[in-house]
C-alpha cells in the first residue's frame, strides 16, 4: 500500500528566527495519526535566519541525522566535535547515554535550510558518537546513493538501526527504481522540486508511506528534484 502525506498537511511552527514543518508529531504539534513511521520518528524541515539557531540542549537514545539543502549549519557537541555542515554532507549523531549539542546558522547573511531526522536506535544506552560524510552531486545525480545504513557499507554513515537511507537528485525525465523486499517498509520524502512516484505527482515537502513489497519508480519532473528514501524493517 502506498499512502501519500501532503507537505501542506504537516505541522507548523514559526518563531521568527525558525520556520519549521513537521512530518510527524513534534513539539507543540501533536497528531496521533502521525507519530512516526516504523523506527523513523522525526522529519523536520527547518529554515533558520542568519546568525540564529538552537542553543545547547540535550538528547538521549536517538539517532539524529542532519541533511543540509541550502546554506551552512554549525554544530558543536559535548563529546568534542565541532563542524560546519553544508549541502552534500550527511551528519549522524548517536545520542546514546546522553549528549549536549548546539546547531546554529553558520552564516551572518544567508539563511540555512535543512532536514532534521530522528531514528529510534535498535539498542538504548550506547556510547554517544558522531560521523559526517560528504556525498557530491555526481554521487546522487539520477541514481539512488546509499548515504546511511546499519553497517556503514559503501561509505555511508552508520545508523544504529535497521534502516537504509538513500538520496537522489533527479533531472527531468530521469528515473530510478528501488525494489522494496519482503518484511520491509519505506518512507519517501521529497526535499526539493517535483517527481512522480509510480504515477503519483509529488512536490517538495510531500511524504509517502509504503507498507508492502513493491518496485518504486521515481521520475524527475522538475530540475534537480532531491529525494530521500528510507528502507526499513517492517
Amino acid at each position: 500500500m502506498i499512502t501519500l502525506r501532503p507537505g501542506s498537511d504537516r505541522g507548523k511552527a514559526n518563531f521568527g528566527w525558525l520556520d519549521s514543518r513537521h512530518s510527524f508529531s513534534f513539539g507543540n504539534y501533536y497528531d496521533p495519526a502521525h507519530m512516526g513511521f516504523g523506527t523513523l520518528r522525526v522529519i523536520n524541515e527547518d529554515k533558520v535566519t542568519p546568525g540564529q539557531g538552537f542553543s545547547t540542549h540535550g538528547h538521549r537514545d536517538m539517532e539524529i541525522i542532519s541533511y543540509v539543502l541550502d546554506g551552512s549549519l554549525a554544530h558543536k557537541d559535548s563529546i568534542g566535535n565541532g563542524s560546519v555542515i553544508r549541502p552534500g554532507d550527511v551528519q549522524r549523531m548517536s545520542a546514546g547515554t546522553g549528549i549536549m549539542h548546539s546547531e546554529y546558522n553558520a552564516s551572518d547573511t544567508d539563511p540555512v535550510h535543512f532536514l532534521q531526522i530522528w531514528v529510534l536506535p535498535a539498542e538504548q544506552g550506547i556510547e554517544p558518537s558522531y560521523e559526517q560524510t560528504y556525498f557530491g552531486p555526481e554521487d546522487k545525480q539520477n541514481q539512488l546513493r546509499l548515504v546511511g545504513s546499519q553497517d556503514g557499507r559503501e561509505g555511508s554513515v552508520t545508523i544504529h538501526q535497521d534502516v537504509d537511507l538513500y538520496a537522489t537528485v533527479l533531472q527531468p525525465e530521469a528515473s530510478v527504481t528501488h525494489t522494496l523486499g519482503a518484511n520491509r517498509q519505506a518512507w519517501l520524502h521529497v526535499a526539493k522540486g517535483a517527481i512522480k512516484l509510480n504515477g503519483h505527482d509529488l512536490t517538495a515537502g510531500d511524504g509517502v508511506a509504503v507498507s508492502e513489497p513493491v518496485a518504486l519508480t521515481l521520475t524527475g519532473t522538475s530540475e534537480d528534484a532531491e529525494v530521500l528514501l528510507f528502507d526499513m524493517a517492517a
